[in-house]
C-alpha cells in the first residue's frame, strides 16, 4: 500500500521515527504528478538530497534497532514530507497539528450539512406511518438513542491503552476489539449505507429529472405550440413514450453518471457540496411557504382512523424508525470531522448542539408537512415517501427545489461511489484504483442496481428504512455497545446498570431491522 513506501510514523519533538523500505525518489517526484490543490506546489532540491540520506541510514539496521535511526537533522520536515504511491502520484503529507482547525461553529453546521441528506424527504411519510404523536416521541427518542452511540463512537479509540490512535477510525477500533471479523463486516455494513444511499439518489434523480423534463415542455414547447396553433396531442403522446420515468429516464442517467464514477479522483465534485446546504435551506424555506398556503389540517384519534385523518398510534411505526437511523447516521465519519475542532475539549457539546439542530431540522419538515397536508379533500394517508411527489409538476417553487436537488444529486453521487470504490479496493486488492476494469466493473454494478430500483421499486422511503436499520444494526447500536463493555471490563468498571443498558441497545437495533420485515 502506499503506507508501506514510506514511513509508517511521523514524530516531532525528540521522538523517534519508524522507518519502512523506501523507493528510490519518495520526496523528488515530477511536478505533474504531486497531488497538490495548490498547483505552483514544487518538492525543492534539499528534499531530494534528505531522500538520499534517509536511504542510506534504512539500510545500514532493521528497522526494530534504534541504535542507528537516523538524527533529526536527516528527517524532512513536515512540509517537505511526501507518501509515494505506486500509481505515480505523491501524496503530500499535513501533520496533525499543522492542520487548519474550525472553530465549534463551524464544526457543529459540517455535522449538520453532512447528515442533512435524502431522508429530509421521507420524514413526514415515516410520521404518518408511526401516527403523528407518536411519530413525534420517536424521532425525539431515536435521535438521543443516536446520539449516544454516536458518542460511544467518538470515544472509543481513547479507551484503548498504550497505542497511540490519534490516526485511528472506528473500523480500526473495531479491528483492535474483533479482529478481522470486526474490520470486515464494518466494511460492509459500510458499504450497504453508501450503496443504500448510492440507490436512492438514483431513484430520486430519476424522479427529479422526469419531472423538470415534464415542466419544460409543458410550460415551453407545448404552450408554445398552442400559441402557434398546431395541434399537440400526437406529440405529447411521443413524448409521454420516451420521458417514462421509470422505462427511459433511469436509462438516460447512465450517460451522464456513469463515466464520472470512473474518474480517478472526486476532487471536482467535492467543491459543489455546499449546494446540500443550499438545497435544504430551500426545501424550508419552500415548507414555510407551503404551510402558510394550506393552513394545518389536524384532529386527533389516538385508537381509531376517521374518514381524513389517521390516528397517533400505527403498528407501521418501526418504518419510521428504519428512516431515522439513517436520518442521524454519522458514525462511520464522526471521528474524521470532529479530529477538525479546535477545542477538542468541547466535543461533546458540539456534536450535541449538532445533533440538536439535526433533529430539530427533521422535525419541523415533517410536523410541517403533516399537518398542512390537504385533508381534506385528501387523505392524510396520501403523504408519498418523497413529501415532493404530493406537488404536481407545474409547480413552480417544486420545480426549483427538484432542479437544485437534481443538480446537487449529481455532483454528490460520484463522490459516494468513490468511496465505495476506494474503501472496497483498498481492502479487497490494497490500491484504491487496482486498473479501469475493476472499477468499471464495480460500477455497474452498482449502477444497474440503481437503474432496477428505480424501474422496479420507487418507494424511497422503504429503501431508506431497510438500509439504514442494516447499516445502523452493526455501526449505530452494536459494535459501539460491545466496544464500550469491553474496555469497561478490561479496566474493571463494568457495572450490571451499563451492561444492561448497552444489552439493550443491541436488542433494539436487532428489532429495528426485524420490524422492517414483519411490519
Amino acid at each position: 500500500t502506499v503506507g508501506q513506501h514510506l514511513f509508517t510514523k511521523h514524530v516531532t519533538n525528540k521522538m523517534l521515527f519508524d522507518l519502512r523500505p523506501i523507493p528510490d525518489k519518495p520526496f523528488h517526484v515530477e511536478h505533474r504528478n504531486i497531488v497538490e490543490n495548490d498547483p505552483s506546489e514544487r518538492v525543492s532540491a534539499e528534499a531530494s538530497v534528505l531522500s538520499s540520506r534517509v536511504h542510506y541510514y534504512s539500510r545500514l539496521t532493521a528497522s526494530s534497532d534504534r541504535l542507528l535511526s537516523p538524527p533529526d537533522h536527516v528527517i524532512p520536515c513536515p512540509e517537505e514530507l511526501y507518501v509515494y504511491s505506486p500509481l505515480g502520484m505523491a501524496f503530500k503529507v499535513i501533520g496533525g497539528d499543522g492542520g487548519a482547525k474550525n472553530p465549534s461553529i463551524i464544526t457543529i453546521f459540517a455535522i449538520w450539512n453532512t447528515m442533512m441528506g435524502t431522508s429530509i424527504l421521507s420524514i413526514p411519510w415515516g410520521i404518518k406511518q408511526a401516527g403523528f404523536t407518536f411519530g413525534i416521541i420517536l424521532l425525539l427518542s431515536m435521535g438521543l438513542l443516536t446520539l449516544y452511540c454516536c458518542l460511544r463512537v467518538l470515544k472509543s479509540p481513547k479507551s484503548i491503552p498504550y497505542i497511540d490512535t490519534s490516526d485511528w477510525e472506528f473500523p480500526d477500533v473495531c479491528k483492535y476489539y474483533f479482529g478481522k471479523f470486526g474490520q470486515w463486516s464494518s466494511l460492509v455494513f459500510s458499504m450497504v449505507s453508501l450503496i443504500g444511499a448510492m440507490v436512492v439518489y438514483w431513484v430520486l434523480m430519476s424522479n427529479f429529472l422526469f419531472n423538470t423534463g415534464k415542466f419544460i415542455y409543458s410550460k415551453i414547447l407545448y404552450n408554445y405550440k398552442l400559441n402557434t396553433f398546431v395541434s399537440g396531442i400526437s406529440d405529447t403522446a411521443v413524448f409521454d413514450r420516451w420521458w417514462s420515468k421509470t422505462n427511459t429516464v433511469p436509462f438516460y442517467l447512465i450517460i451522464l453518471l456513469l463515466p464520472l464514477l470512473n474518474f480517478r479522483s472526486a476532487s471536482f465534485f467535492a467543491r459543489f457540496t455546499f449546494l446540500g446546504t443550499i438545497s435544504v435551506v430551500y426545501l424550508i424555506i419552500l415548507v414555510t411557504l407551503k404551510a402558510i398556503r394550506l393552513g394545518f389540517h389536524l384532529e386527533f384519534h389516538w385508537l381509531e382512523s376517521t374518514k381524513f385523518y389517521v390516528p397517533e398510534f400505527r403498528l407501521l411505526f418501526p418504518q419510521l424508525t428504519g428512516v431515522l437511523t439513517l436520518a442521524f447516521f454519522i458514525h462511520n465519519c464522526i471521528i474524521t470531522l470532529m479530529k477538525s475542532n479546535k477545542h477538542q475539549e468541547n466535543n461533546v457539546r458540539d456534536l450535541s448542539v449538532a445533533y440538536l439542530l439535526v433533529g430539530l431540522t427533521y422535525l419541523y419538515v415533517g410536523v410541517l408537512i403533516f399537518a398542512a397536508f390537504p385533508s381534506p379533500p385528501l387523505s392524510k394517508d396520501c403523504i408519498e415517501p418523497n413529501f415532493l411527489d404530493n406537488f404536481p409538476s407545474s409547480d413552480v417553487l417544486v420545480f426549483v427545489a427538484r432542479t437544485c436537488l437534481l443538480f446537487q444529486m449529481t455532483t454528490v453521487y460520484p463522490l459516494l461511489g468513490y468511496l465505495v470504490r476506494v474503501q472496497m479496493m483498498s481492502q479487497v486488492f490494497g490500491k484504491h484504483y487496482p486498473s479501469f476494469f475493476h472499477v468499471f466493473t464495480l460500477n455497474i454494478v452498482i449502477v444497474g442496481t440503481g437503474v432496477c430500483m428505480a424501474k422496479y421499486y420507487t418507494n424511497i422511503g422503504s429503501i431508506i428504512r431497510y438500509s439504514g436499520a442494516t447499516c445502523g444494526l452493526a455501526l449505530v447500536f452494536v459494535f459501539p455497545s460491545l466496544v464500550h463493555m469491553i474496555s469497561q471490563k478490561r479496566r474493571g468498571e463494568l457495572s450490571w446498570p451499563s451492561a444492561i443498558f448497552h444489552s439493550l441497545l443491541i436488542v433494539l437495533g436487532v428489532a429495528n431491522v426485524a420490524g422492517q420485515f414483519f411490519m
